[in-house]
This record gives structure tokens, sequence and C-alpha cells, in this order.
């Protein structure tokens, strides 16, 4: 019996370790670190400190009595307790142990243990980032201070129309409807530039989980811009029409891809950020333009009327959708393993360019996207759905 294609004969498993990990110190993390992240919503910043986990540190949200919101690191930089058992006051976060109390940007106030409250308590500083709002979400610079650029802001979300306003979601809205996916940003992530699982995951496996159009196997070229990587789809319906659908994936990991349920035409409707907790785990945050209140929701996978973290282990197996495909690859997938054709141009494409971005960054430079003026900080996206003919 010949052992041709034997798995006893697989090599040892390699993974593209300058593309997954995000630590401090590595090539993706350092990149990262370099924009602006959504952390949460602007309403999860309050009198409670929230617990949150980004590029693998341990952090607490809060908003002062001020209102003001704070981002630092969990553990007291006193004895070492987390934060999160802290208590909110006017002016900061107080630890629980010895009394601490710190601003949002980490300065120490009181030391109630200490003569004098503390004589050298301006000597310490807890461990802060620095944060502002928009679009409803907190977003976060976890980069050097001094390659702060200005937070972006995005057409798509500035410029709206009549009875609309932005909504925010944390649900996992592009992954199936989980809040934290458990494997690697990137299996998610090139996803993105992969339009042709569509007409296969989505429109035939497991049924139409869209529409029926997103069921044509489209016709895609792929194209370099300068915060990314694009598609350009076209589908050509059975009435003579063709459907035309640009999808983008910009940096630092931003979802620009429109409603695949066609409900609107023109601009992109939303706006999503992949961002990672750790290397085995991402959690999506999405701001989109709506006219009705859970409109961004609606747009979820669903299967007999519930939502995709409802169904069951059977259910699952039955009809996969993302999450099922790309947690299927394993917390990190073994690139070592994969045999990439032609329908993976637009994922080399955009593994090619996140690696030369964080190649910059290596060599001191600033990566591509980040503005340190307003005018520079504009951004304007093509995706979008449109239908001619």
């Amino acid at each position: 019996m010949s052992g041709e294609g034997s798995a006893y004969h697989l090599p040892e498993p390699r993974v593209l370790e300058e593309l997954v990990r995000v630590g401090r110190g590595t090539p993706m993390g350092e990149l990262f670190r370099r924009y602006w992240l959504p952390v949460a919503k602007s309403a999860d910043a309050g009198a409670v400190p929230k617990r949150l986990r980004i590029l693998g540190e341990d952090l607490i949200l809060f908003r002062d009595g001020a209102g003001r919101p704070g981002l630092m690191h969990a553990r007291c930089c006193h004895r070492g307790t987390t934060l999160y058992y802290g208590r909110v006051e006017e002016r900061g976060i107080r630890c629980c142990y010895h009394g601490w109390l710190f601003d949002v940007e980490g300065r120490c106030l009181e030391q109630p243990c200490e003569p004098e409250g503390g004589r050298q308590r301006d000597r310490v500083r807890q461990p802060w980032y620095p944060v502002q709002e928009r679009y409803g979400l907190v977003f976060a610079y976890l980069g050097p201070p001094d390659r702060r650029p200005v937070l972006p802001r995005y057409r798509e979300l500035e410029e709206l129309a009549p009875g609309e306003w932005i909504e925010m979601d944390d649900s996992g809205l592009g992954s199936g409807g989980f809040g934290v996916v458990p494997c690697n940003w990137l299996q998610h992530f090139e996803n993105v530039m992969d339009p042709y699982h569509v007409p296969i995951l989505h429109g035939s496996f497991s049924g139409t989980q869209f529409v029926a159009a997103m069921a044509e196997m489209p016709e895609v070229t792929f194209e370099t811009t300068p915060r990314g990587i694009k598609s350009v789809q076209l589908r050509r319906l059975p009435d003579g029409r063709v459907l035309r659908r640009i999808t983008e994936a910009a940096l630092p990991a931003l979802r620009v891809v429109p409603s695949p349920r066609l409900h609107r035409f023109g601009a992109v409707e939303s706006i999503g950020w992949v961002v990672p907790h750790d290397d085995t785990s991402f959690s999506i945050l999405v701001a989109g333009r709506v006219t009705s209140e859970g409109e961004l929701s609606r747009m979820r996978s669903t299967y007999g009327g519930r939502r995709w973290d409802e169904l069951s282990e059977e259910e699952h197996r039955a009809m996969p959708g993302d999450w099922e495909a790309q947690v299927g690859q394993g917390p990190i997938t073994i690139h070592s393993e994969e045999h990439l054709a032609t329908s993976d141009r637009g994922v080399a494409m955009l593994r090619r360019f996140w690696k030369r971005q964080a190649e910059r960054v290596a060599r001191g430079e600033d990566p591509a996207g980040v503005a340190f003026d307003e005018a520079g900080a504009f951004v304007a996206f093509e995706a979008g759905n449109r239908l001619d003919g």
C-alpha cells in the first residue's frame, strides 16, 4: 500500500508569526499600536470598572465623576492588586487595597496610608492610555506617545442623510454573532478579501444565508488602496442586471463591508474594527448609519429566527457560517499546511500589505493611513453595493 500523502509525513507546523502575534514588541503588535483602536462602547465606560483585554494587555475602563473616560493597566502600581475592584470617584479611581487614588491619566492624587496623604505621591504614575470618544465608541491609543496620530473621521459615518443616526454594535456582527471569537484575528480579517467563499459557504452549502443574488459566483479584481486592499465584485443576475460590490480591508484592521443582505445601495452603511484581545481571541466593534433602532443587530446571521450564538452544536455543524469556518481553523491556523490557489489572491495581497506596514514601523517610519493633522485624518472609502442595468 502506498504511503503517499500520509499525514504521518507532515512537516513541523509553522505559522506566520510576523502577522498573528499582537503583543508588545511583535511586528503586528507594534503596527496595531500606531493606530487608534475602539476598545468599547461609550456606554461601557461608567462608574463600575470594566475589564478589557486589548493586544495582550489587561486594562480597566471607567468614567470618573466629572464624565472623563479613563483607561489604565489593571495592576495597581502600588502593590499589584487589580483596579477592577477599585471605586470610581469624582476625580478618578481608588484602589481597594490601600486607597491610592488615580486620575484618568494615572496621576496619584491621594495615598491615605502615607504621612500628609503621600508627600511623594507625585513620583508614581499608574500606567494609562489616552482615550477619545467618537461614534459612540471609546478609542484608545496604545502606542508610543511621540507618534500619536489624530483620531480619524470617516466620511461614511460623518455625512448622515435626514433621519439617519449612528448606532454601535459589539455583538460580533460579521463573525456570526459572538461577542468574543476564540481564534486569531487574521483568520477573520483576511476573510474580508475572500469573496469567493460567499456563494459557497453562505449561498449553497448552508443554504441562502443572505440573499439569492449573493449566491452568484462573482467576477473579482483585487487592488491596493492607500490604506489596504479592496475587491471589486461583479455578479451578473438572472434578470440581466449587474450587482457591483466593493469591499475594503483597511489599516489597522477595518472591515469596510457593505451589507450582504442588500438592504441599501450606494456607500457602505457601516465600518467594523477587528480588535485583537490577544493572539487567540478578538472582538468586532461596529458603527453604522441607521434609520431604525436595532438595525445593525438585525443584520446578524439567524437560523429559524434565532441568533447564531443561540444555536445548538448540532445546528452549527449542519449549517456552518463564518464563525465555524474560521474558528474551525484552530486558535491559530497552521499556515505551512495551506495550499493557496488563484481564488486566494486577495488573501495573499492582504498578508503582504500588512507585513510591509509592520516592516515600515520596525524601520522607524510611520505606517500607511496615520495622519497628524485634522485634514489628513478625514477618510473616505469606495466600498458599497451598486446595481447597474
